[in-house]
């Protein structure tokens, strides 16, 4: 986390918890640190974990239970996957429109798509 970033460090916390779900080394059922504890190791408000914790299960990545705490979503990896394909379709029909009515062929916008996957 950083403070040097533009991003809040709600974001910053969930995007961290996100990256680690979907690489498999948070597994589903299993617990998160508790809010304060978080806050406490991070030496941040317990209202920004929170917020992070919020916007993870508003996105399906984590369940909330009372009194027991926050824990992995078991249905959360393939969600998400779905989510993100929908918002890169978009965004493909986008710049397919876009090369179309700019006579870019099929196979430039290919090239370029595979140049800037590759970048970094």
């Amino acid at each position: 986390m950083s403070n040097r970033t533009s991003r809040p460090l709600y974001e910053q916390i969930s995007t961290q918890i996100r990256t680690q779900i979907m690489n498999g080394e948070l597994k589903a059922g299993e617990a998160l640190p508790s809010i304060r504890s978080l806050a406490k190791s991070l030496q941040i408000s317990v209202l920004t974990v929170q917020k992070a914790y919020d916007l993870l299960q508003t996105d399906g990545f984590i369940e909330t239970t009372a009194g027991k705490g926050c824990f992995v979503s078991v249905q959360n990896q393939d969600f998400y996957l779905e989510e993100q394909q929908k918002k890169i379709e978009e965004h493909f029909n986008e710049a397919i429109g876009i090369a179309r009515t700019s006579g870019i062929p099929l196979n430039k916008l290919i090239d370029l798509l595979k140049l800037l996957y590759e970048e970094d």
